[in-house]
């Protein structure tokens, strides 16, 4: 007889499937044999290891389906702003980190947040106060500007007369001179000037980073730029020299970084590093293509244009739709995205779209239909399972007469659910420019679901925390661990077996690791154990929750200490 490796008995196991309670699991050479208590304990053997629940609950791995590590791992490691929140706190901080390190040529880390500032943007003067003998380039929380002193916008050669590039705003002062804030593709202009880290350093970061993720339960994720792109240098070398190594314990999915300068001519490249991007538990069988910006520095692509921010009669405007002159950037010409898409989608690319306004989710979802129209939709496996499968990230405005195409399509909604919620950056710098309508149509969960969509979910890491267990919070209760804020928009909640689907099985397809994300006969042992059963528990507790151990085929590669 073929005893079992492992036994998880003592607690309660949600499998993610049908049946999604059990109390007991098998596993032997890293694969699951058996489910249910009985069943498991017929498999012990003398050399079985027997892992007490003790009543917590065990569950599928999570999966993270949109997450920068490297980026993270390497901020974590410089002027790392991410745990404060004001502006005296975030100069004290930069100012510290200058003085410490004195031999470092350029100030880098970055995780500011928007509203720590008036209307969202630090200024250069304030830079120069602490930092006044090198550049200084950090990125805020979104990575979707940065803030810069004046050492490197000389560097740069942005003055007064340097023309905003085309996907990018510099902000200017009433003369027109540069403040310090680059917003998008701006921000590039100085981005590229950075040294880029070496791989030793590149490779740190990357392990730094999959330790993090796998103290918060994550087995897989897929990395959503690997490229040249957002100021960093290609990860690809990286992430197969891991794989090789043996270092990359997690199942990794790579999305290869569309360039949008150029345009169809980078398929062979595309298909060159698919190709060379198969080696142990990575594969680069992605292409990201980001289609648009943020909603806080208005370049999110909408298809009205922006508020004032005090767009009612009730703030002294006789006209209630005051309107700024811009309804965001489309990155890539629409025309020419479904050009590209259905390409993509032909060569067996699962295509990952950054599509936050409700503009660039209509022209991600129309390019998939292009799509659709001239390949047939049947799923192409000869390149892997996550072929065509594909998602669409962030979410945030969705226009209500495209919810129910997300099912007609097939496309995954990947959802960030931390950012759907009250807080100073959603009701200062979102509501106000959108509008009441438009407002209420942020982060559709609830209605995606009913429509059929199939929920995905990641983090954005770096942007906003990368455990799982939070964005499963606010995702259940649209409100923020420890808030005393109404719900927002609390018709679109999720119940708790809804977000931990989103983020086992339904992270699962988009990662096309279909033998993980659920627990059943067969599948690979990706676990995680919690130290706690949060079905039992109110819903406002879900955040209290916290991982024990994390297991990847088997193999133990985390444990908490009182695990």
């Amino acid at each position: 007889m073929s005893y079992a490796d492992a036994l998880f008995l003592g607690g309660l196991v949600f499998t993610g499937g049908a049946a999604s309670r059990t109390d007991g699991v098998a596993v032997r050479g890293g694969r699951i044999v058996a489910i249910g208590e009985q069943d498991a304990r017929n498999l012990r053997g003398p050399r079985t290891e027997v892992v007490d629940l003790r009543g917590r609950l065990l569950i599928p791995g999570f999966q993270d389906a949109h997450v920068h590590p490297i980026q993270g791992g390497l901020e974590m490691a410089a002027c790392d702003l991410s745990e404060a929140s004001s502006a005296g706190e975030y100069l004290s901080l930069i100012g510290a980190y200058a003085d410490a390190h004195p031999d470092t040529e350029w100030i880098t880390g970055g995780g500011w947040s928007i509203p720590a500032f008036p209307g969202g943007l630090p200024t250069a003067a304030a830079l120069d106060a602490v930092v006044p003998d090198r550049p200084v380039y950090l990125p805020n929380a979104d990575h979707h500007g940065a803030w810069v002193n004046s050492q490197a916008m000389a560097r740069a050669g942005i003055t007064a007369e340097t023309p905003d590039p085309p996907d990018g705003r510099i902000e200017r002062d009433e003369r027109g001179g540069p403040t310090g804030m680059l917003q998008e593709g701006a921000a590039d202009m100085v981005a590229r000037l950075l040294p880029p880290p070496t791989r030793g350093q590149a490779r740190e970061a990357l392990l730094r980073a999959q330790a993090l993720l796998h103290s918060f339960g994550i087995t897989a994720w897929q990395d959503a730029c690997v490229g040249a792109g957002l100021g960093l240098a290609d990860p690809l070398p990286v992430y197969l020299a891991a794989a090789e190594a043996g270092e990359l314990t997690a199942r990794v999915r790579g999305a290869l970084w569309w360039r949008r300068s150029r345009g169809l001519e980078q398929l062979d490249d595309l298909l060159d590093r698919r190709a060379r991007g198969e080696v142990g538990r990575f594969r680069a069988t992605t292409v990201k293509m980001m289609l648009d910006g943020i909603a806080e520095n208005h370049t999110a692509a909408m298809l009205a244009p922006y508020l004032d921010g005090c767009g009612s009669a009730g703030c002294g405007h006789g006209d209630p739709a005051h309107v700024l002159p811009t309804s965001g950037l489309s990155f890539i010409d629409p025309d020419a995205l479904k050009e590209y898409v259905t390409a993509l989608d032909g060569a067996g690319f699962q295509v990952h779209f950054h599509a936050l306004g409700d503009r660039a989710v209509r022209e991600a979802l129309d390019a998939l239909a292009a799509a659709r129209t001239a390949n047939g939709s049947a799923a192409r496996t000869a390149r892997g399972a996550a072929s065509r499968r594909h998602h669409l990230a962030h979410l945030q405005v969705v226009h209500p007469d495209d919810v129910p195409r997300f099912g007609e399509l097939g496309a995954g909604a990947n959802m960030q659910p931390l950012w759907a919620a009250h807080e100073p950056q959603m009701d200062e710098l979102t509501i106000p420019f959108l509008g009441r309508q438009r407002a209420a149509w942020q982060y559709p969960f609830g209605d995606l679901l009913a429509a059929g969509a199939r929920l995905v979910a990641g983090s954005d890491w770096p942007v906003t925390s990368a455990n799982p267990i939070l964005g499963v919070h606010v995702a259940v209760n649209r409100t923020l661990p420890g808030s005393d804020r109404e719900a927002f928009l609390p018709e679109q909640r999720l119940d708790l077996a809804a977000a931990l689907a989103a983020y086992t099985q339904g992270s699962a397809w988009a990662n096309g690791l279909d033998d993980t994300g659920t627990i059943r006969a067969g599948a690979l042992a990706d676990l995680a154990v919690l130290d706690r059963d949060p079905f039992e528990g109110s819903p406002l507790d879900v955040a209290a929750t916290r991982v024990l151990q994390t297991i990847v085929e088997g193999e133990r590669v985390y444990a908490a200490p009182d695990a």
